[in-house]
């Protein structure tokens, strides 16, 4: 994973100008579906009346005794990862309650990497769900 910007990032900024958009945090629990057929039309109507999504927000909930729960999480998560990506949203904010075990560590290591290689930016939240 790389610590340093890209040159062509302030290049690419030097030449962007405002847009008539509105940023959006878009509540995961707020999806229908991550489908892409969903997600497209989702992207066009938000487009249409002028929003962007910025970011996807989603509370993880993951069961500490249940290996197999514990997976069913990590691959939701995985999915709203995707489903951020495709709507061009820069972040996926999870909010995480309270402090994690060692499996959940890991599979937030790993959501974090997923979001790295999507273009993502993953943003853990810790408290009570104000993602």
């Amino acid at each position: 994973m790389s610590t340093t910007s890209s040159p062509g990032i302030e290049r690419t900024l030097r030449g962007c100008r405002p847009a008539d958009v509105d940023p959006v945090v878009i509540d995961a629990a707020d999806l229908d579906s991550t489908a892409p057929e969903h997600l497209r039309d989702l992207k066009r109507g938000l487009a249409a009346r002028g929003y962007q999504p910025a970011a996807v927000a989603t509370e993880a909930e993951f069961d500490a005794e249940s290996t197999l729960e514990r997976q069913r999480e990590a691959d939701r998560l995985r999915g709203l990862v995707r489903a951020a990506s495709f709507l061009g949203a820069g972040r996926i904010e999870v909010s995480v309650d309270d402090e994690p075990c060692e499996e959940t560590r890991t599979a937030l290591a790993a959501l974090a990497e997923r979001a790295d290689r999507e273009g993502v930016e993953f943003v853990r939240v810790e408290g009570d769900g104000a993602a």
